[in-house]
């Protein structure tokens, strides 16, 4: 085999250097993240690890499958978890945050930004806002929300952050990223139990202290994963991601108007917070949308889901017109309806663009 193939030759530090410095651009943050050798999930366990220990409490939000895993992994490492838990179909109200919080006196929030299972998105900004006035450590699953809605690092004063590429962000799944603020990395030097030598431990990734990139790249990088975020984040600067967001935006909102139009009903209760990333559907049922594999976009409900919902993946290059219409055509042939009027809904929505 040709060692020299572009796929086989080490990232260069440039190259390492040109990715930090696309991901601190995406999250407007002005400190360097931490890149993961792996998919997002186990950069969302690695903050785990690296922050729980006996004697510390957090207040962890639970809307969704990943809330209850993250939670799950911060007792393993002894901490205290005190839930804030809603059904699933609805986002956790900011009323019942703030009463936790005085209640528990925790140490730390978490909660999940976006929900794709469930097609959620929690309020983000008025969480965090609660957060600061109670001067929390805030950590975020970000891996869906990223690219789809807003995610201003610094601004929010998130203290960890965990993102992935393979959503919004139409990028590959082997390489993601974690947000760590300075006084993140002062609560995970804090905890004496964080991972250390362990493909858990995010001390070990950290950053030079004058805030530049690390002085050699890291040996477990993914090279070709690692290529293809650097030109995925390329396209997403050259298309801007406020456009990028938009993009989302209009096709969440023109899926939900062709649901609608299908006299289907959205899983999500509140329309305030459906997520850009995926429209779920509500069974009620109807057993023609029973599927039990994914046709297209549209999926079956993951885990304890399926049977409750459909979700219409419309992320990345799918957050398109095209994408949307095909999916509701779909849901409309499973049905046994005529498409046109729900085709007709989406149109209104995106006017004239594709």
């Amino acid at each position: 085999m040709n060692r020299e193939h572009k796929g086989f030759i080490p990232l260069a530090p440039s190259e390492f250097d040109t990715l930090t410095r696309q991901l601190s651009r995406l999250l407007s943050t002005k400190y360097p993240p931490v890149i993961i050798p792996g998919e997002a999930i186990l950069g969302i366990e690695a903050m785990a690890a690296g922050i729980s220990a006996p004697g510390r409490t957090f207040l962890n939000i639970v809307t969704g499958p990943y809330g209850s895993l993250f939670g799950q992994w911060l007792e393993r490492g002894g901490a205290a978890v005190v839930e804030v838990k809603v059904p699933f179909d609805q986002v956790v109200p900011v009323e019942e945050v703030a009463a936790a919080i005085e209640r528990y006196k925790p140490d730390a929030l978490s909660f999940v930004q976006a929900e794709v299972v469930t097609g959620g998105s929690n309020p983000a900004g008025e969480i965090l806002q609660i957060a600061r006035e109670h001067h929390l450590i805030t950590v975020m699953d970000s891996v869906s929300a990223v690219g789809g809605e807003a995610l201003p690092v610094d601004e929010w004063e998130v203290d960890f952050a965990a993102i992935g590429a393979q959503k919004a962000l139409a990028g590959p799944n082997g390489v993601s990223a974690v947000s760590i603020s300075p006084r993140g990395w002062e609560f995970l030097e804090q905890n004496k139990l964080a991972p250390r030598n362990s493909i858990l431990s995010l001390l070990d990734l950290k950053p030079r202290a004058d805030g530049a990139a690390p002085v050699r790249v890291p040996p477990n990088i993914p090279v070709l994963e690692a290529r293809a975020l650097i030109t995925a984040l390329a396209e997403i600067e050259e298309e801007g991601l406020e456009q990028v967001i938009r993009r989302h935006e209009r096709a969440a909102a023109s899926a939900v108007a062709g649901v609608k139009a299908l006299g289907l009903d959205p899983w999500q209760k509140d329309s305030r917070h459906y997520s850009t990333l995926t429209t779920t559907v509500r069974i009620s049922g109807q057993q023609s949308l029973l599927i039990k594999k994914p046709a297209g976009i549209v999926a079956p409900g993951d885990g304890e889901l399926y049977g409750q919902l459909l979700r219409i993946n419309h992320f990345g290059v799918n957050a398109s017109r095209h994408s949307v219409e095909e999916a509701v055509t779909t849901l409309a042939r499973l049905l046994n309806q005529d498409a046109s009027p729900a085709i007709k809904a989406i149109g209104l929505v995106w006017g004239g663009k594709v």
